[in-house]
């Protein structure tokens, strides 16, 4: 397959100078997609969601084993989609009736990752392109096992990342030790609607007073940004605690009734 946007994130604005002189560095900004012929091979698995106008990537090549058919992701039109005869997720486990749903994002909200070699990373994943076996060095977000853990109590969890399954797929399987995701989303699974992949919460076949998302780009919520609980994007700061400074928020979020109101004041802050 085409080598190009494997991995979904945001460009670490610590690295974008380096980036910019030496092509060997990694993490790249889709939102200079048409850039990325003058970078490394290997920046160009990293394309972001922040920009809304964005040069369109390839299209996905992977399927989604978790699902059935779903309908084309590309809008030609640049209407929001309709929802899907099929929904994404399964029927509800016996053992999540009546909690809330929670849409969580994989990279620069829970880990970080990198072709470049990283001395102090958690884990590296072989991620093969074209028949080549490239390492991918993944740093998790300080408290983001705690958090994981918290949430799988107290939440439907879902992982739904525009990332290929190639690469996140693996990714979760390390970091989740405890069986957090219910269900896990990968790129195929978005909608590319303006240059962006955009996490439908309308497809997921919950109720989407029920329903909340947890990412660090706005561009991926923006059908349902009244659900979403933005989070900074997250490198290689190991002194963050922003994941375990949200859990006294979801415990509560977790007892509501409905969740816009609440979401609402919580952007508002």
């Amino acid at each position: 397959m085409d080598n190009t946007s494997i991995i979904t994130q945001v460009t670490n604005p610590k690295e974008e100078e380096i980036l910019s002189s030496n092509p060997e560095k990694v993490s790249l900004s889709s939102s200079s997609l048409r850039k990325k012929s003058r970078r490394s091979l290997f920046s160009s698995f990293f394309c972001c969601l922040q920009s809304y106008e964005t040069e369109s990537p390839p299209p996905p090549t992977t399927t989604n084993n978790n699902t059935g058919p779903l309908p084309p992701p590309v809008e030609e039109n640049g209407a929001p989609p309709k929802p899907p005869e099929k929904y994404l997720l399964p029927d509800v486990n016996i053992n999540d009736y009546g909690k809330k749903c929670v849409v969580i994002d994989l990279d620069e909200t829970l880990v970080h990752s990198s072709f470049k070699p990283i001395s102090n990373a958690d884990f590296i994943v072989p991620v093969e392109i074209d028949g080549t076996v490239h390492q991918v060095y993944v740093l998790k977000r300080p408290h983001v096992d705690e958090f994981l853990q918290k949430m799988g109590e107290m939440f439907e969890c879902v992982l739904f990342t525009a990332s290929l399954a190639k690469y996140a797929d693996p990714v979760a399987d390390l970091l989740d030790q405890w069986g957090v995701f219910r269900a896990r989303l990968f790129r195929e699974s978005c909608v590319f609607h303006r240059g962006n992949y955009v996490k439908d919460l309308s497809r997921l076949g919950r109720e989407l007073h029920n329903v909340i998302i947890v990412d660090n780009s706005p561009a991926s919520y923006i059908f349902h940004p009244e659900n979403a609980v933005p989070v900074q994007s997250w490198f290689d700061d190991m002194a963050d605690t922003e994941l375990m400074d949200l859990l006294p928020f979801f415990e509560g979020l977790s007892k509501e009734e409905d969740v816009y109101g609440v979401l609402q004041n919580f952007r508002g802050r």
